[in-house]
């Protein structure tokens, strides 16, 4: 009987959880607290090569060391170094959806972390392909990268 009812509150507890964990993996707002946003998605001029490249996400810039916050709960994918990404943090957010934070300084995750909707995941850094102190910031659906500027401005 115990193991009956241990299974049935550990039921309830998964379906408060996922309610709760609705509202917060609505992917909005910045990555950041401070800084602007010092580069667009899409086709710009690469900042080593000087030639037209395609962008995957957008740069919000700051000074290094500054937090860098999740935009939605979920749960951490990917830890670590990744071409061109530098020091990188992947979160999945459920129904296809992955928020992605590059050239950090540190991590403040691991690999199968819950992160919660504003939780500060790293710390903004100069690693891989860059230019100075930034967080690269992409948002994927389904594996294919999209602009990440609506989610953004989601309210």
């Amino acid at each position: 009987q115990l193991d009956s009812r241990e299974q049935q509150l550990t039921v309830l507890e998964s379906l408060l959880m996922d309610k709760h964990m609705g509202v917060e993996r609505y992917i909005s707002g910045r990555p950041i607290r401070k800084g602007w946003m010092s580069s667009y998605y899409g086709e710009r001029n690469d900042p080593f090569t000087g030639k037209p490249a395609w962008h995957a996400g957008v740069d919000f810039a700051g000074k290094e060391g500054d937090k860098v916050f999740s935009t939605a709960a979920g749960v951490v994918t990917w830890v670590g170094d990744r071409f061109g990404y530098g020091l990188l943090v992947e979160v999945n957010h459920g129904d296809g959806l992955v928020t992605r934070y590059g050239h950090n300084k540190e991590i403040l995750v691991k690999k199968g972390d819950v992160v919660e909707k504003g939780q500060a995941i790293s710390l903004m850094g100069n690693t891989g392909r860059s230019t100075g102190a930034h967080v690269h910031y992409e948002v994927l659906r389904h594996g294919k990268q999209q602009d990440p500027l609506p989610f953004v401005y989601r309210r």
